[in-house]
C-alpha cells in the first residue's frame, strides 16, 4: 500500500477535512496520486447541500466498484455530510465501501491503513497538519452548526457547534507559517459563534487578534461563513483594525422578503440585514461583501423573489452564491413545507439573480482598472500567473519572475466581471487596497 486519492466535493470544510486526513494517511506512508486508478486507497469526501451534489458522489462511488472488484485488496471509504448516525442504508447501496466516515471522524480509516501497513497508528499518527501545505490553506476552528435554518442539513450531519481550543489554533497557525503558508481562513459553519463553549468565551475577535500579534509570518487572515445574528460590531472593529485581516466579509442572507426568511428561521429580517451591512462598511473602508442566497424555497412568489433581487441591486455584491432550493430529507422544510415552486420557475429565477450580479461585478471590478493592488500569489495557470487581492479578487498575472508565494503590487490593466488581469508595478508605486 503506498498511493492514496481524495476526491472532494462540497464546501470549504470539506477541502480542510480531505487536507487533514491526506496529512494522516501521509503520516501511515502513503502518497498523494493524482487518479483514483493508480490509489490503492481512494476517499471519497461527499456533500449533500445539494441535491447535484449528492448526485456526484453517487456517481463517483458506482464508477469505483469494477475499480475495487478487481482489486479486492485496494480500499474505498466514504467520509464527509453524505455519512449520517444511521448507515445501514450507506452499506446495502454500497457494500463494496470498506469504511464510512462522518465528517472529522477519521479514525476507522486510519485503523484500516494502519493494520495494512503493519504499524501502529497511536505511534505514527500526530497532529492532523498537512506537512506541505500550500500558500493559501483553510484551517478549521469550529464544528457544526446550533442555527437549524430549515432548509439546512448540516446540523443534523455535522453535529452540534463546538470550538477548537483557542491555543491550539494558534500554534497550528504557527506551525502552518513555518511550513511556508502565507495566508489562512479560518473556518467555521458560522464562524462568528466561535468560542460560546470554551471557558472564558473568547470570541472571534480576540482569535484574530492572537493570530496577527503571535504569528507575524503570516501574510494574511481571513474568515468564513459569518451568520448574521452573530456578527458583533466587536469582530467588525477587530477586521478594521488588524492590518493582516482582509476586508472581506461572507454574509449569507439567504433570502429577500421577511416571511420567506422567517420560514426558513434565519432570526433576522430585510431591514436588520441591512443595517448590519451598513455598519459593516461604514466601519471597514473598503470591503469585499459576499453573500448566498437560495431561489424558489417553498410558497416563494414572484413578489418575495423580487425582494430578493432588489437586495442584490441595492447592496451590490462582489460576489453572489445562488443556488436553487432542493428537498434535503431530513430537515424541517422537507417534513413540513411542500416544493411548490416548479423547478423552471426556480432555474428562472437563478439565471435572473446571475444575470444582474453579473452586470453589478462588470461595475465593481472596472473601478479597479488603473490601480495598483497588492496581490498574493498561489498559483500557475495556462502560461500565467494567478492570485488573490486583499478583498479576493482573482487576478492573473503576465510575468516572467518566478511569482510563486509572493506578495507582488500589480497594476491592474483589464477587467471582468469574473477576474483582472495586470502586471507587476514598478516596486515604487504604492499598492492600493480600493
Amino acid at each position: 500500500m503506498r498511493h492514496y486519492h481524495i476526491w472532494t466535493v462540497g464546501c470549504q470544510m470539506n477541502k480542510a477535512d480531505s487536507e487533514r486526513m491526506g496529512a494522516a494517511l501521509e503520516q501511515l506512508g502513503l502518497s498523494a496520486v493524482d487518479e483514483p486508478a493508480d490509489a490503492d486507497v481512494v476517499v471519497l469526501n461527499s456533500c449533500v447541500v445539494r441535491q447535484n451534489a449528492e448526485d456526484r458522489v453517487v456517481g463517483m462511488l458506482t464508477s469505483l466498484k469494477p475499480w475495487k472488484q478487481s482489486h479486492p485488496d485496494r480500499t474505498i471509504a466514504l467520509m464527509g455530510c453524505m455519512v449520517g448516525p444511521q448507515q445501514d442504508g450507506l452499506r446495502k447501496q454500497f457494500p463494496y465501501v470498506d469504511t464510512f466516515m462522518r465528517p472529522q471522524q477519521f479514525d476507522s480509516l486510519i485503523r484500516i491503513v494502519a493494520e495494512k501497513q503493519g504499524v501502529d497508528p497511536e505511534g505514527c499518527v500526530g497532529p492532523l497538519v498537512p506537512g506541505h501545505p500550500r500558500v493559501t490553506i483553510f484551517v478549521p476552528i469550529s464544528h457544526g452548526c446550533d442555527k437549524f435554518c430549515t432548509f439546512c442539513i448540516i446540523p443534523y450531519r455535522r453535529g452540534r457547534d463546538v470550538s477548537r481550543p483557542f491555543d491550539d489554533l494558534v500554534d497550528e497557525c504557527k506551525m502552518l507559517a513555518a511550513r511556508g503558508v502565507k495566508e489562512v481562513t479560518l473556518l467555521g459553519q458560522n464562524v462568528d459563534s466561535y468560542g460560546h463553549d470554551l471557558p472564558g468565551k473568547p470570541d472571534l475577535a480576540d482569535l484574530l487578534t492572537a493570530i496577527h500579534e503571535r504569528v507575524p509570518e503570516l501574510s494574511r487572515i481571513r474568515f468564513l461563513t459569518s451568520h448574521p445574528n452573530d456578527m458583533s460590531q466587536r469582530i467588525i472593529e477587530a477586521v478594521a483594525r488588524l492590518p493582516r485581516v482582509m476586508e472581506f466579509i461572507n454574509l449569507p442572507f439567504q433570502a429577500g422578503d421577511d416571511m420567506v426568511l422567517a420560514n426558513m428561521r434565519r432570526g433576522y429580517t430585510n431591514a436588520q440585514y441591512r443595517e448590519l451591512v451598513g455598519r459593516i462598511r461604514a466601519t471597514i473602508p473598503n470591503v469585499a461583501m459576499v453573500t448566498d442566497l437560495i431561489v424558489g424555497f417553498p410558497g416563494e412568489t414572484e413578489e418575495q423573489f423580487e425582494r430578493t433581487l432588489e437586495l442584490v441591486r441595492d447592496l451590490r455584491f462582489d460576489k453572489v452564491h445562488g443556488a436553487a432550493y432542493s428537498v434535503r430529507p431530513g430537515t424541517i422544510a422537507a417534513r413540513q413545507l411542500p416544493d411548490d415552486v416548479p423547478q423552471a420557475e426556480k432555474e428562472r429565477r437563478l439565471r435572473a439573480v446571475e444575470a444582474l450580479q453579473e452586470r453589478i461585478l462588470s461595475e465593481i471590478n472596472a473601478g479597479y482598472f488603473g490601480t495598483t493592488q497588492e496581490v498574493l500569489v498561489d498559483g500557475h495557470h495556462r502560461g500565467r500567473w494567478q492570485g488573490r487581492t486583499r478583498t479576493d479578487k482573482l487576478v492573473f498575472i503576465e510575468s516572467d519572475e518566478d511569482l510563486a508565494g509572493r506578495l507582488v503590487s500589480v497594476r491592474i490593466t483589464k477587467t471582468s466581471p469574473w477576474s483582472l488581469q495586470g502586471r507587476l508595478a514598478r516596486s515604487a508605486e504604492p499598492v492600493s487596497t480600493g
